[in-house]
């Protein structure tokens, strides 16, 4: 089964100017734009955030529309990089189709997430550090 072709909605080291958007996007994407994700809190972890779903949270990040020619090359990179398989008990990250809002018009977009696995979830909650501000970027 092929994944539907999805913007990607990221908040950690893929935002720009960050260590992975040059590595991982440069070249591979048509258009990125400022968003925000609702029902999820964003919690510190090493060296990478977590979004973990929950209500009453929300995290800034940036929509990110890949290339057409370079979706599938796009996804499985990421889904690498995020350490995501589906189906596999010991992924970090869980990715996840959901509604985000664009920042310069409020129109919901559903895009990919990646969250925080339920078991990796469970820790963050009960011993992670919450970004209360809800981005990565200026909670460091």
């Amino acid at each position: 089964m092929t994944p539907a072709s999805l913007p990607f909605f990221v908040y950690g080291t893929l935002r720009p100017g960050e260590a992975n958007h040059d590595l991982f996007l440069r070249g591979r994407i048509s258009s990125e734009e400022p968003g925000r994700l609702t029902g999820a809190l964003l919690y510190d972890g090493p060296g990478y955030p977590y979004a973990v779903e929950g209500a009453g949270g929300e995290v800034m990040g940036e929509l990110v529309t890949p290339r057409t020619d370079a979706y599938a090359e796009l996804l499985a990179i990421l889904d690498e990089l995020e350490e995501y398989t589906p189906g596999d008990p010991r992924n970090l990250y869980e990715r996840v189709a959901r509604e985000v809002t664009r920042t310069a018009d409020g129109r919901a977009v559903r895009a990919w997430v990646y969250v925080a696995a339920p078991p990796v979830a469970a820790r963050l909650r009960t011993r992670g550090r919450l970004i209360e501000s809800g981005d990565w970027l200026s909670g460091r």
